[in-house]
């Protein structure tokens, strides 16, 4: 295993083969008359690829678009500022991801509450909440539960549990999004066209390599499961290349060691039990059936949404162009905010303070001065 993990951040081996995607994607622009343009799904993606070099290495020769898969960045606004407005009652503890706790609200950030005194508690897993739950048995505690299908299963785990002990003083905000309608909105759209994805690995472990056949079938587009790691992404554009070269239409599994076919079963049922397919907001998009998920009917007391009564705040407008960046309608710098009144110190959009942000990996990474 450790030989593996060196083999993965390998510079001898990863600059080889990312001297033949060079050759290969010159070879498609010769073919074509134009770049191959790829789509990182994945925020994780978006940020390896910026922080590794590959994006400004590969940008005279592959244009990589980053996508919708940040959950912080794809949060609607009502929604985050729903997530605040929990946070008024001094009997209420909120538990959070620490990403969410700059991006910015209509009138101020769930890091502005906590600084007015409120209890705005950052957690390192979702499970936390029980033991505060626990440790407060008289104050409301509510976990804001933001995610793709990486995260859900563990949203699961703590409904599993709140109900198997009894909790009665904790509850989930709920605004989960899925893979396969948002890749269904992009593509129907045909606001973006790319040549093909580079799959999230993290996502894929509870999917299985199998639920993307609808890309081959339905829209004749490849895709290639890839990992985070520098080879791991440079070998996934190579496949992508290839097949695009070659006219071929597949979705090919390049992280085999830890995706199976059909995914995580378990986890898979978990998500089946606890909760139930629901149309879903994006921001920037609107509204996508059947794109999130709720809390089932017979856990609704789990349900904040239900459970606690939040005033509808009117967002707020800027001319923050998040909502384009994360379709992949336009870069970061192509909006007139990026850089100088949107700024990670300052952000104006989600795009910009999360860690998987699009903005943020770009300010950071491949900004030029």
């Amino acid at each position: 295993m450790q030989e593996l993990l060196k083999a993965l951040h390998s510079p001898k081996l990863s600059q080889a083969l990312l001297q033949q995607v060079i050759e290969l994607a010159d070879t498609f622009t010769a073919r074509y008359g134009r770049k191959p343009v790829f789509m990182e799904v994945c925020g994780s993606h978006t940020m390896a690829l910026a922080r590794t070099g590959l994006k400004n290495r590969l940008k005279h020769h592959v244009t990589l678009v980053s996508g919708p898969g940040c959950p912080v960045c794809v949060t609607d606004q009502q929604s985050i500022d729903s997530m605040i407005a929990l946070a008024e009652d001094e009997n209420r503890i909120i538990c959070t991801f620490g990403d969410m706790m700059r991006v910015p609200g209509s009138q101020k950030t769930l890091m502005g509450a906590r600084t007015e005194g409120k209890d705005v508690r950052v957690v390192y897993s979702p499970t936390d909440a029980i033991t505060i739950a626990m440790q407060h048995p008289d104050r409301e505690v509510i976990f804001l539960g933001i995610g793709f299908e990486t995260t859900i299963p563990i949203l699961a785990v703590v409904l599993k549990e709140a109900q198997e002990r009894g909790l009665s003083n904790i509850s989930m905000w709920v605004s989960t999004k899925l893979l396969e309608p948002i890749l269904r909105h992009l593509l129907d759209s045909g606001e973006v066209k790319i040549d093909g994805f580079l799959l999230p690995g993290h996502v894929s472990i509870v999917l299985g390599a199998a639920q993307y056949q609808f890309l081959t079938d339905e829209y004749g587009i490849s895709g290639v499961i890839s990992g985070f790691e520098p080879l791991q992404m440079v070998s996934s554009l190579y496949r992508l290349l290839e097949l695009t070269i070659k006219g071929k239409v597949e979705i090919i599994n390049d992280l085999t060691s830890i995706v199976g076919e059909r995914g995580n079963k378990v986890a898979q049922q978990l998500m089946e039990t606890y909760f139930t397919p629901c149309d879903e907001e994006w921001r920037g998009i609107g509204t996508i059936p059947s794109s999130g998920l709720a809390i089932r009917e017979e856990y609704r007391h789990l349900d904040a949404k239900h459970k606690f009564d939040v005033p509808n705040i009117k967002p707020r407008r800027t001319q923050c162009r998040c909502g384009e960046v994360i379709r992949g309608v336009i870069a970061p710098p192509e909006c007139r905010l990026f850089g100088l009144a949107c700024t990670p110190v300052q952000p104006i959009g989600p795009c910009m303070v999360s860690a998987e942000g699009t903005c943020a990996a770009y300010y950071a990474y491949t900004r030029e001065d």
